[in-house]
């Protein structure tokens, strides 16, 4: 008797493999595709893997670009997908352990993805129906064991088939949505890749109602008085108990009868405060926490969270519950932990106390929240660290006491009007403790006061102000907007923005959405507005969900939705030239306003816009060729135009922005005094090769020392240029 464990990765399947096996494991492999194969109560199991999807979905009975298209079949990743060439021979790896075995278990993510990709690869590749399956939070040898020994007798049929229909409806909405927008464009005159979908569309007009607001936002002015002073005990500052005021005249009324006027404390008042502790993390909590503490955008988050998850040191990542069972042994996980230097002595601590974490309300029906394992990280990336780190210590937290706050309020009466001050301290850390480095509180310490005591004004200070338009969502605000409208899955919203980013829609760190992805949504309300309509993309997520806890039939979910689609594409085609004009117009707009740098400052007459040429892109002047301005540009790298001049030589300045690094600001002229390099070791040899000498060369960074030998020695040094 021969069994077949099918996992989601290779990791995953090595980590299977020893935490089963009952004497040595075998490494092999099919094609350079791995496998392990080992024994257990003296029967023989093979250990396959894929590696992610091996199936997507394709277009069945092909006929040219047309649309609505609904005829859809199960092929090969591979052949869907040119950059899933290598996921072939992990199939073919799979098609052929099939064949030896009788006895099938899925150890698959226990989620819906998860479960997809185990049952595509257990009814296409093994050509069978059902199979056990591995239901597990933790790659750990205990919890492997225990779901081994505790496998459940059959595959999660609703998480396969809402899997199933998830998939199926994105695919519907995403090429006749896609087809229909780039279509349209085409027929007015211009071609251009344009995509929509059944959760990108309201993403984009939820990002795009806020850049409407934010462009009609009028600013309305009020004035905030100010005094400071001195008491018993040091100085003080206070404002006026109002707050704002909408009428200047008002405000100066009250400046003119406290100016210069001294005034007693006329009330003290303390208040006490219990903090509780933080709820364990769900993926949006980790994203939005591991954005605000680090700035890591939430698709990275949940790639290294993903590999922190393989590698064994936490809990599966991709789950909506801020709740911790008892069933993952608190006491086990903090004894481990406490084996890491950096948390012996809080976790010592804790181990002192009743172990009940502040768990949140949101559940999970397949996974806790997340939480380390106690197991010490090997090699990680330094982001890896952190956001271990950052797991680590919420995990630790959730167990802490409240931290008590103290606010102390202090009232002065100065010619009968009050001004306030308040400050707040931590006078019990509590959780803090545990949460350290991350914990958002401020302490702000006020002077002891009391109540009679004199206070004498030494400036009245009336500040003149203006309400601010809404902020622009970020990398995680927009992720919680998301899920607090249910659109999208936990696993697939950082994906959808990404999206966005890619299609021109948006830009920035603080998400824009550009004229091109405004006037997308504009073109969609006006012509065929249920794209856009995020009623209706979470009236289907919500039918999802009855299907994986088995009270909707897929097919009755795949009808209504084709049947919606279909209805939205007639309509689409009945006003497609004006809805291709629209959106011709904004991309037209979007591209001139992108590739807009600035004044020529060569000819004065002419705009220098980015062009791109047979070596790549430059700028040059629109008056071409009665102005010959021309200027470089790097290779790669994102451009943005500032609408600033260089304060050295009043050229137009650029924003440079390149994969993972902060944006920088440069001067487009390349002999920019700014710029400018006097090194004593021009002309000296090249420390690497030996052979050529250092010579000083010019990018629009900036001049820089680099190889005479180049490209044969590539050597370059850059010092700190000349004021």
């Amino acid at each position: 008797m021969t069994e077949l464990i099918i996992t989601e990765k290779p990791a995953a399947a090595k980590k299977i493999a020893e935490a089963l096996a009952e004497g040595k494991v075998v490494k092999r492999n099919f094609k350079g595709a791995p496998y392990y194969e080992i024994t257990r109560n003296k029967k023989k199991i093979l250990i396959g893997c894929a590696v992610g999807h091996l199936y997507g979905l394709a277009e069945k009975d092909k006929n040219g670009w047309v649309y609505p298209v609904f005829s859809v079949e199960w092929t090969p990743i591979s052949e869907v997908d040119k950059g899933a060439a290598h996921a072939k021979k992990y199939l073919d790896a799979l098609i052929r352990l099939c064949k030896e075995a009788d006895e099938f278990v899925i150890a698959c993510d226990y989620d819906i993805e998860g479960e997809t990709i185990g049952y595509n690869v257990l009814r296409f590749a093994c050509k069978k129906k059902d199979a056990k399956r591995m239901k597990f939070s933790t790659l750990t040898k205990q919890d492997l064991v225990n779901s081994y020994e505790n496998a459940l007798p059959h595959i999660d049929w609703g998480q396969a088939y809402a899997g199933e229909t998830r998939h199926e409806m994105d695919w519907y909405y995403g090429i006749n949505l896609s087809r229909a927008l780039t279509t349209a464009i085409k027929e007015a005159g211009m071609f251009k890749i344009l995509s929509s979908g059944r959760v990108q569309g309201p993403a984009l007009k939820i990002i795009a109602d806020r850049e409407k607001e934010i462009k009609a936002f009028k600013p309305v002015p009020y004035w905030q008085i100010e005094v400071r002073g001195e008491i018993k005990e040091g100085e003080l500052i206070a404002s006026h108990e109002k707050d704002k005021f909408w009428e200047k005249k008002e405000a100066s009324s009250v400046v003119k009868k406290v100016k210069g006027k001294d005034g007693k404390i006329s009330e003290v008042t303390r208040e006490e405060k219990n903090l509780q502790p933080p709820f364990p993390f769900d993926l949006t909590t980790l994203q939005t926490e591991a954005y605000r503490c680090f700035g890591i955008n939430p698709k990275y988050t949940l790639e290294i969270a993903q590999e922190l998850y393989t590698a064994g040191y936490i809990s599966y990542p991709r789950t909506s519950s801020q709740q911790l069972p008892p069933a993952i042994g608190y006491k086990g996980i903090i004894e481990k932990l406490s084996g890491q230097e950096e948390y012996t002595t809080l976790c010592k601590e804790l181990l002192k106390n009743q172990l009940s974490p502040n768990n949140g309300k949101k559940t999970d029906p397949a996974h806790p929240a997340i939480y380390p394992t106690g197991i010490k990280p090997g090699k990680v990336s330094q982001r890896g660290k952190k956001i271990y780190d950052l797991i680590a210590r919420r995990f630790m937290a959730t167990f802490g006491e409240p931290a008590v706050r103290e606010t102390l309020t202090i009232k002065i009466d100065i010619s009968g009007e009050i001004f306030v001050a308040k400050g707040t301290l931590t006078k019990k850390r509590g959780w803090y403790e545990y949460y350290g480095p991350y914990v958002k509180q401020k302490e702000e310490e006020l002077p002891a006061a009391e109540k009679g005591e004199d206070f004498a004004n030494k400036k009245t200070t009336m500040h003149s102000k203006e309400t601010q338009p809404p902020n622009r969502y970020n990398q995680a605000s927009i992720i919680k907007a998301l899920e607090k409208k249910n659109l999208g899955t936990k696993a697939t919203r950082a994906q959808i923005i990404d999206t966005l980013y890619n299609r021109g829609y948006v830009q920035g760190k603080a998400i824009e959405a550009t004229d091109l992805g405004i006037h997308m949504v504009e073109t969609l309300e006006n012509y065929c507005p249920k794209i856009v309509d995020e009623e209706l993309t979470r009236h289907f997520e919500m039918e999802m969900e009855e299907i994986q806890e088995n009270k909707k039939n897929p097919e009755e979910v795949l009808k209504e939705a084709k049947d919606v689609l279909t209805k939205i594409l007639n309509e689409f085609k009945e006003k497609e030239d004006k809805i291709g004009k629209g959106l011709l117009d904004a991309n037209k707009e979007t591209q001139e306003k992108a590739n807009t740098i600035g004044k020529c400052v060569v000819c004065g007459k002419g705009t220098l816009m980015v062009k791109r040429g047979k070596y790549g892109r430059f700028i040059a002047c629109d008056k071409y060729p009665e102005c010959k301005a021309t200027f470089k540009l790097p290779a790669g790298g994102f451009i943005k135009p500032t609408e600033k001049v260089c304060a050295e030589c009043n050229h137009p300045m650029i924003e440079v922005t390149r994969k993972g690094r902060k944006p920088q600001e440069v001067c487009i002229n390349p002999d920019c005094p700014s710029k400018q390099l006097k090194s004593e070791k021009e002309n000296t040899a090249c420390p690497k090769c030996k052979d050529g000498k250092l010579v000083v060369r010019k990018s629009i960074y900036g001049q820089f020392l680099a190889c005479s030998n180049f490209p044969k020695c590539r050597y370059i040094e850059r010092e700190k240029k000349s004021k």
